[in-house]
């Protein structure tokens, strides 16, 4: 879906996040969201003599996002970093999506992650008497292969 006009941009503040299907709750940030390849680089000697450093394409790298959002009762995300951390991989392996969304609300980006696991999850916030502040729980979600759809 196109934005509404050539000059808009994408704004910040319209995303989710869903992990096997179920969208989280509470996200206040996504951060990392890069899909990258491998950079192979090589020397070689052209037909001239001249020595040539060349570049080419590899494969694509496994990668991580971190995600932060309100902190509730919900134990969803340390109960996946233990199964984790039991090594239960089969049941901690999971399948991700980050969606961007327009002003009007329809999805500008797409990005698919495959074999995302929680690498760990992180409580933010000052714990501090009197304070007003939200706290928060921040989780890196690791993916073995990603795309943009």
């Amino acid at each position: 879906m196109a934005l509404p006009d050539a000059f808009d941009l994408a704004t910040a503040y319209a995303f989710s996040l869903k992990i096997d299907g179920i969208q989280v709750p509470h996200i206040m940030e996504i951060s990392g969201l890069k899909i990258e390849v491998d950079k192979v680089s090589y020397q070689q000697q052209a037909q001239d003599g001249k020595f040539v450093t060349r570049q080419m394409m590899g494969r694509q790298k496994a990668g991580e996002f971190k995600v932060k959002r309100g902190l509730t009762d919900s134990t969803t995300v340390t109960d996946w970093l233990k199964t984790v951390y039991e090594g239960k991989l089969a049941d901690a392996r999971k399948t991700a999506e980050v969606a961007i969304y327009s002003s009007d609300n329809q999805v500008l980006k797409r990005m698919n992650f495959r074999n995302v696991w929680v690498k760990d999850v992180e409580l933010g916030g000052t714990l501090k008497a009197g304070s007003t502040e939200a706290l928060s729980e921040s989780f890196t979600v690791c993916w073995d292969e990603a795309e943009f759809v």
